[in-house]
């Protein structure tokens, strides 16, 4: 079974560090000055873009790792069906075998039964007597016998001859069986030649079998590698979001922080168009008792629409 530390050492992905991913505790988010938080946002927005980017870089090795798994899947088909493929032809070529040996079994009977018609399994065969026959005037030729041996040697190979003449004539007279024989093995030899089929087939069908498995223990083996290099997209995707979210967070808080600062600007601008009133006014009655203004006063009274 692959290992995380494998994937990461043979397809060059860099590991994850933990200690560079940016913590967002709550007491910091609520308590924190507008400038720590924007700090802060630009912290988590840069550690997002550096996990989203690694868990872009790890996906497309996974799906690299996926296609290459597919490939090897493919390829094991492909040897599937030719396996397949082959043994079938062997259980043709088997029934072609088995058919034409029950063939020849049958002419090769029919052979015996004619022969023992025609009394040919009696003694030797044609070949044996002639290989007897010249063997016994190979001896005749060079060995020194007596006048009685050599009577007897030449006695035995007249009856030899005779014997090789009543077994040819009895073979002249049987034309049929000659043809009979020569069917009986044309026939042997054609299933010989299937069966020489059956075992090319056999081997070519076991070595698509071998391949077959080697490829797909090579799928399985590539798919382990992609299984665990998608465990490491996760890990590096789930802490990009972490890292989104809590940037989200931080950007909501600064949100509520300018609204809040607004509203303490318009407070603070009512407050004073207030005070400016009151003291416009307190000035205007001056005005109307006769007391004289100076010139700031009277551009607080023009200010204020009392003048």
């Amino acid at each position: 079974m692959v290992t995380k530390q494998e994937v990461l050492s043979e397809f060059d992905v860099q590991e994850l560090d933990e200690a560079r991913n940016i913590d967002l505790p709550d007491e910091k988010l609520e308590s924190g000055s507008k400038g720590e938080l924007i700090k802060l946002a630009g912290q988590l927005r840069d550690r997002r873009n550096e996990l989203n980017q690694m868990a872009s870089e790890r996906a497309s090795k996974r799906d690299d790792l996926n296609a290459k798994t597919r490939e090897k899947v493919d390829e094991a088909q492909k040897h599937r069906e030719k396996r397949d493929e082959m043994n079938s032809q062997v259980q043709e070529h088997k029934q072609s075998r088995n058919e034409l040996n029950a063939k020849a079994n049958e002419l090769f009977d029919e052979v015996d039964e004619m022969k023992s018609d025609l009394e040919l399994d009696d003694g030797k065969d044609i070949d044996e007597l002639k290989e007897e026959i010249e063997q016994l005037e190979f001896r005749q030729q060079t060995e020194v016998l007596s006048t009685e041996d050599e009577r007897e040697l030449i006695e035995k190979i007249e009856n030899k001859r005779e014997e090789l003449r009543q077994k040819k004539d009895k073979v002249e007279e049987s034309g049929d069986l000659e043809a009979l024989i020569e069917e009986a093995e044309e026939v042997r030899s054609e299933a010989s030649q299937h069966h020489q089929k059956v075992t090319e087939l056999a081997d070519d069908a076991q070595e698509h079998h071998n391949q077959m498995i080697e490829a797909y223990r090579e799928a399985d083996d590539i798919r382990d590698k992609a299984d665990e290099m998608h465990e490491l997209f996760v890990e590096a995707q789930e802490a990009a979001d972490r890292h989104h979210e809590d940037f989200v967070r931080v950007q909501k808080r600064l949100r509520e922080l300018d609204k809040k600062e607004e509203r303490q600007r318009k407070d603070s601008r009512a407050e004073e168009r207030e005070a400016a009133k009151a003291e416009a006014e307190e000035i205007y009655q001056k005005f109307k008792e006769g007391e004289t203004l100076e010139t700031e006063d009277l551009m607080k009274l023009q200010k204020s629409g009392l003048l």
